[in-house]
C-alpha cells in the first residue's frame, strides 16, 4: 500500500524521546560514515574527474533510494504545484555538489571537512531572516562565534598549503554557503513532501548535467578505474547517499530531531582524523584548535534544538 505526503509528514514527527543505547551507537556509525565521506571523494578524484565522480555517485545513489522507495511501497508522484519547488532544491543541489567535487579537488580532505561543517552556523544567520520564529539567541551567537574563529584559523594558515589548497577552500567555504541555503529554503517546504522526494529528485536532475559538465570541463573523465577508486565511489553511492539517507530518516522518524542533534559533532572529527590517517594529511596546530571550535560550536547551536534535523545532517558531503 503506498503512502501519502500526510502520512509522512505524520510518521516524521516523533517524540524526541532519548535514544537506547543501540540507537544511539547506530547514529554514531552513521555519523562517522558521513563524516569519512571527504576521504572517500579524495580517493575517487585519483581516478575520476571531479563532476564525472559526481554523476557516477549519484547515479548510483539514485538508483538505490529508488529500489529502497518501491521495496516500501512509498509513491514517487508528486503534485504539479510541488513541481517548481523541487526544482528550485535541485538547480541549488546540482550547483552545491558541483561546487564540492571541485574544491575537494583542490584541497584537504580534513580542511574541505571543517569548512563544510560551517553549514550550520551559516543556515542559523539565513533562518533568522528568512524562517518565522527561527530567531538567534544569545546561546546561537556563542556557537556563531566559535563556528567563524574555527573558520578563521582554517584560512589564517594559509602560509601551510599550497595556492591551489586555498582556492579549494574558498570554493568549500561557497559550497558550504549554498548548502544552507537549499537547507534554508527546504526547511520551508518539507511538510509538503514525503522526505525522500527532497532527496531523489534533485539527484536525478542533477545526474545528466553532471555528466555533460564532466565531459566539457573535466578533461579526461576516467584516468584510473583500479579497485580503490571503484570501491569509493560505491562507499559514497550506497552508503552515505543510499544508506545514510535511509538510515538517517528511520532515526528522525523514530527518535526526533532533539536526540540525533548530538551526535553532528562526530562528523568534523571523523573527517579531520581519516584525512591525517588514511590520507597522509597534515594535522597542523591551526587544524586541531579550528576542529575543536567548530565541533564544539556545532554542539552549543544544536543544544535544545526543537523543530528541525536535515535529511541529511550536514554531511555535505
Amino acid at each position: 500500500m503506498q503512502r501519502n505526503a500526510a502520512t509522512e509528514v505524520r510518521e516524521y514527527a516523533p517524540s524526541n524521546r532519548e535514544l537506547p543505547l543501540l540507537a544511539g551507537t547506530f547514529a554514531s556509525l552513521l555519523c562517522v560514515i558521513f563524516g569519512s565521506n571527504a576521504v572517500a571523494i579524495k580517493i575517487s578524484l585519483s581516478g575520476l574527474g571531479p563532476l564525472t565522480n559526481a554523476g557516477l555517485r549519484f547515479s548510483i545513489a539514485a538508483l538505490g533510494i529508488s529500489l529502497w522507495v518501491k521495496m516500501t511501497g512509498r509513491s514517487f508522484r508528486i503534485r504539479r504545484d510541488q513541481v517548481s519547488q523541487l526544482l528550485i532544491v535541485s538547480v541549488l543541489f546540482t550547483l552545491q555538489l558541483s561546487l564540492l567535487y571541485l574544491g575537494l579537488n583542490k584541497t584537504n580532505a580534513s580542511r574541505g571537512t571543517l569548512l563544510i561543517n560551517l553549514q550550520p552556523f551559516f543556515i542559523l544567520f539565513l533562518a533568522h531572516f528568512f524562517i518565522p520564529g527561527d530567531r538567534i539567541t544569545k546561546r546561537k551567537v556563542l556557537g556563531l562565534l566559535m563556528g567563524f574563529t574555527g573558520m578563521a584559523l582554517v584560512f589564517l594558515g594559509h602560509h601551510e598549503v599550497t595556492a591551489d589548497v586555498q582556492i579549494g577552500d574558498f570554493v568549500i567555504l561557497l559550497t558550504s554557503f549554498v548548502w544552507a541555503c537549499n537547507t534554508t529554503y527546504t526547511k520551508t517546504i518539507i511538510n509538503r513532501f514525503e522526505p525522500f522526494h527532497l532527496v531523489l529528485y534533485p539527484m536525478i536532475f542533477s545526474v545528466p548535467l553532471f555528466f555533460l559538465f564532466g565531459y566539457l570541463w573535466d578533461g579526461k573523465m576516467v584516468t584510473d578505474a583500479s579497485f580503490k577508486v571503484v570501491a569509493s565511489l560505491l562507499y559514497q553511492g550506497l552508503l552515505t547517499a543510499s544508506f545514510g539517507f535511509v538510515a538517517w530518516t528511520g532515526l528522525l522518524q523514530k527518535y526526533g530531531a532533539v536526540s540525533l542533534h548530538s551526535f553532528i559533532f562526530i562528523m568534523p572529527v571523523t573527517g579531520v582524523l581519516l584525512g591525517g590517517l588514511v590520507l597522509g594529511e597534515p594535522i597542523t596546530l591551526s587544524i586541531v584548535l579550528a576542529l575543536l571550535l567548530i565541533a564544539s560550536g556545532v554542539l552549543v547551536v544544536n543544544l535544545k534544538a526543537r523543530k528541525y534535523a536535515p535529511l541529511f545532517p550536514p554531511r555535505g558531503i
